[in-house]
């Protein structure tokens, strides 16, 4: 089943990124929408598009998505989906192609299949579990980790804070990217050794980059190196970190009580 899903995952993100690739740099209409800030017009097609593949498909599946309302229903459900039509908006909204699509199923808490599609940069990170981490059908790897001090991660500044620190905060080189799924799948890739954030984080950011992280050889936890479940009451976990095992226990090892 898994693989089934990741195929149906794979064609939904394809239509719907080239739904988000037509609005990309076209002056969609923006709003804020309180605690979760700006959306687009875009977004709202590009979840309409999705919910219309993926439902039509597998009535039976929960549903999760930042642009839906959340009536608790999937909580009674075996399997969801957790979907970001749009992850990195503020990225769309200024013309930057680092925006994603953030696709997942879940099946009692954890992740079974996952795609992560960057229209604009024509790219497609997937995973179904128990198999490989792909980027465009080519196998991917996590980097084992460098020492600590070496290390690129992907975080914000506010990371860097004393206060999440024991002793103050590593020496590590910091790097950025907006959307959040693309920084995981970033990590996934080898291309950064880490992505780390202590901000709660919407279960819709992070479920597919979960999966594909853990496919490549990552480990994920929250923020403070513990398991994460999946369609949970609340849709959030304290945090997300993501590095190869050892980094992974470096950073842990390092964090404040």
């Amino acid at each position: 089943m898994p693989e089934r899903d990741l195929a149906l995952l794979t064609e939904a993100a394809q239509r719907a990124g080239a739904i988000a690739r037509g609005w990309w740099k076209a002056g969609p209409k923006v709003w804020d929408k309180p605690g979760l800030g700006p959306v687009t017009e875009a977004d709202l097609a590009v979840n309409a598009s999705l919910e219309e593949d993926l439902r039509s498909a597998r009535p039976g599946y929960g549903w999760l998505s930042e642009e839906s309302p959340d009536d608790g229903t999937r909580l009674d459900a075996e399997h969801v989906f957790i979907i970001d039509p749009i992850d990195g908006t503020r990225s769309f909204i200024a013309g930057e192609p680092h925006f994603a699509l953030s696709l997942a199923v879940a099946r009692r808490g954890q992740i079974t299949a996952a795609v992560v599609h960057l229209p604009a940069l024509e790219q497609t990170f997937a995973a179904a579990l128990g198999g490989p981490a792909l980027r465009n059908g080519q196998p991917i790897r996590a980097t084992p980790g460098p020492a600590l001090a070496e290390a690129r991660i992907l975080t914000t500044k506010p990371s860097l804070a004393a206060e999440h620190w024991r002793d103050g905060p590593p020496g590590f080189q910091r790097h950025f990217r907006s959307s959040v799924a693309y920084r995981l799948a970033l990590v996934a890739a080898g291309e950064f050794d880490a992505m780390l954030s202590f901000r709660p984080a919407w279960e819709w950011d992070i479920a597919a980059g979960d999966l594909i992280c853990r496919c490549a050889g990552a480990v994920v936890s929250d923020g403070r190196g513990r398991p994460i479940s999946y369609n949970s009451e609340a849709a959030r976990a304290p945090g997300i970190l993501a590095a190869g095992p050892a980094l992974h226990a470096a950073l842990v090892g390092r964090l404040a009580p």
